[in-house]
């Protein structure tokens, strides 16, 4: 895995300091030969203390600061995750229209020894990677590709795995012309129809109805740190308040963290991330993710096609309904 330079968090800035103070003063005894067996268990203890202080911080961070987390440089993409979770994989371009959009990448790979296909956003590694990839907001021509590619897995009894990263669709004039809605309004029309299993992952940022596009499933999976909204806290705050600065009260009412969104039953259930976020351990997360994963595409192979179609169409009209006691 390729993993992006980034800059620390200020939240977590004074224990990387302090982490670091610790690693200097072991390599200076260790250079002076004075790193006594009481000394290095009081470094070691020092360490621990550290690392319990970290778990205590990423235990109680705002949805805010989950969202800058998910927005580093350094956490693992779409094809991060792809390269260790499939056996063999080949990617596929195009929507047959003439488009290519390298902001939704797609293919056919192994997982486990059974041949899916696979479908996500991908955000670029650095700056002249991202402006290829347009930060992963996918244009009309990246979600008719994603269509394309799942009505091949329909055809040939393929389960498909998504994974949502974007901040939301592309919102330029020239995909409006292109039918940016519509493009997304098919997906989610489609994406009911399709008898195969559909596992979606939200890997970072989940973004309006670029997200959607492709997160229509049965199982909707959603990494511990990642964040899954209807509009960003920054766009929310300027359109209710005219005022961006209210961003961090925004992401406090929409409800963005993944525990929230597991209370309201908007996803199935919470991927485990190593304490730091994925990016601070790819492999412990791929391999997290990879043995959810599995579990589910298993339960799910053990319903037949109509059984997951009213499953998940159920399952999506339950959204939103709640019990409101009547007034006597």
């Amino acid at each position: 895995m390729v993993v992006r330079k980034s800059l620390s968090l200020n939240f977590l800035k004074p224990v990387m300091e302090f982490e670091y103070q610790l690693d200097q003063l072991a390599k200076v005894l260790i250079d002076a030969k004075k790193n006594s067996s009481k000394t290095q268990s009081k470094i070691d203890q020092a360490k621990m203390d550290l690392a319990n202080i970290k778990k205590d911080i990423f235990t109680s961070l705002t949805p805010l600061q989950r969202l800058h987390l998910v927005r580093q440089a350094d956490r693992p993409t779409t094809l991060d995750y792809i390269s260790y979770l499939m056996d063999v994989w080949i990617e596929l371009h195009g929507d047959r229209g003439g488009n290519d959009d390298p902001a939704i990448i797609s293919g056919v790979g192994r997982f486990n020894s059974k041949t899916v296909v696979f479908i996500g956003h991908q955000r670029g590694k650095d700056t002249k990677d991202n402006v290829a990839r347009n930060f992963g907001m996918a244009s009309p021509g990246g979600y008719r590709k994603a269509l394309r590619l799942m009505k091949h897995a329909n055809r040939f009894n393929f389960p498909i795995l998504t994974f949502i990263d974007t901040p939301g669709a592309w919102a330029g004039i020239e995909a409006e012309k292109l039918g940016q809605g519509e493009a997304i309004a098919v997906n989610l029309k489609e994406m009911f129809s399709f008898e195969v299993p559909i596992i979606c992952t939200i890997i970072g940022e989940g973004g309006s109805g670029g997200a959607l596009g492709i997160g229509i499933g049965d199982k909707i999976l959603m990494l511990e740190y990642a964040v899954y909204t209807v509009a960003t806290p920054e766009a929310c705050a300027a359109i209710l308040w005219k005022d961006s600065t209210k961003s961090l009260v925004a992401a406090e009412s929409l409800k963005v963290t993944s525990s929230d969104l597991k209370a309201l039953g908007i996803i199935d259930d919470i991927v485990k991330e190593p304490v730091g976020g994925s990016q601070y351990s790819p492999s412990e997360a791929a391999d997290n993710l990879k043995s959810r994963l599995s579990s589910e595409l298993q339960s799910l192979l053990n319903l037949s096609g109509p059984q997951r179609k009213y499953l998940r169409y159920q399952k999506f009209r339950s959204l939103g309904s709640f019990y409101e006691p009547s007034k006597l």
